[in-house]
């Protein structure tokens, strides 16, 4: 998906619904949009997926951000940002309907547009983006801003005291239009992230809660198109890729991974057993002193990067 050069400038469908208007005219530029609470958190999921993260994946197929990788055909907007869409059928759907009747709110999936937020919580972030990054759209939020770059990247809470990554697998609130022109993404926004690979404990001191690894076999993956052959040579060769950063560069490596298996089964009707692959190249990277919130977080970007695309 291409991303928007700027935000648009005027809803003109006064016969619809506030934030229903709202969406649908962010959609037109090629923001994808889902409704939000007056707590500004996404819907709550639909019957089928309300259970996913503790009992596997939902009937309707899960989606990326979730515990279990995968397209999702469920079609009300479960699941948080993987919802997010730009097609006015969908925003306009019976299955939405009651969504924009409850929502207090609009927001989009910068990934998915493939922008990212940095989102600064307070008046000392505001200060430092000011010293350290280029000019860009800022939008003014309640407590801090907005700063909304061209290009996309992981998303990561707390890189600094205030300081929010909202990209891939996030979502923003929708506030305004903003006042400056969006730069592209800077280097010193992308090392945000990546410093938190150095910051991993002794060898010897894995920072991991894993104590058994998942098998991933073909019950688990009756809907993949592949032989268990391919499928276990690529994970190990990908494995392979990780664990031979013993110094720096395995969560790196642990998304282009992720990445790599996640395009393989693009075309696969699922289910692939994605979550088992996953679950292997988390704890290749742990294995090699990777903390695991950032392990889980690279490979689950990874995944995203394809499977939002593909769904």
């Amino acid at each position: 998906m291409t991303h928007p050069t700027d935000f648009p400038r005027d809803p003109s469908r006064p016969a619809l619904p506030a934030h229903l208007r709202t969406a649908l005219w962010l959609a037109e530029v090629g923001l994808p949009v889902l409704p939000l609470r007056a707590s500004k958190l996404p819907m709550g999921n639909c019957t089928a997926c309300t259970s996913s993260k503790a009992a596997g994946p939902c009937r309707c197929g899960d989606r990326p951000n979730m515990k279990f990788a995968g397209p999702c055909q469920c079609p009300a907007p479960c699941h948080a940002w993987a919802a997010a869409t730009t097609n006015p059928a969908v925003l306009t759907s019976p299955a939405w309907a009651r969504a924009w009747r409850q929502a207090g709110g609009v927001a989009y999936h910068p990934g998915g547009a493939g922008l990212t937020v940095v989102d600064l919580d307070n008046a000392e972030a505001v200060a430092w983006a000011r010293q350290a990054l280029p000019a860009t759209k800022t939008v003014a939020t309640t407590r801090g801003e907005h700063w909304v770059f061209r290009g996309a990247m992981q998303s990561a809470n707390g890189v600094r005291p205030g300081v929010d990554i909202k990209s891939l697998m996030s979502y923003a609130r929708w506030i305004s239009t903003g006042t400056g022109t969006m730069a592209v993404l800077p280097d010193v926004v992308r090392a945000l992230v990546v410093r938190e690979e150095s910051t991993h404990p002794g060898r010897g001191e894995v920072d991991s809660s894993s104590t058994t690894r998942a098998t991933w076999d073909r019950s688990v993956a009756t809907g993949c198109r592949h032989t268990d052959t391919f499928i276990r040579t690529g994970l190990e060769r990908g494995l392979a890729r990780i664990t031979a950063c013993r110094d720096e560069g395995a969560g790196s490596q642990a998304y282009g991974v992720a990445r790599f298996l996640a395009n393989q089964h693009t075309t696969c009707p699922g289910p692939c057993g994605l979550e088992i692959l996953a679950r292997h190249i988390i704890e290749a990277a742990v294995s090699v002193d990777v903390p695991e919130a950032y392990a889980e977080r690279a490979v689950n970007n990874g995944f995203g990067a394809v499977l939002v695309r593909a769904s």
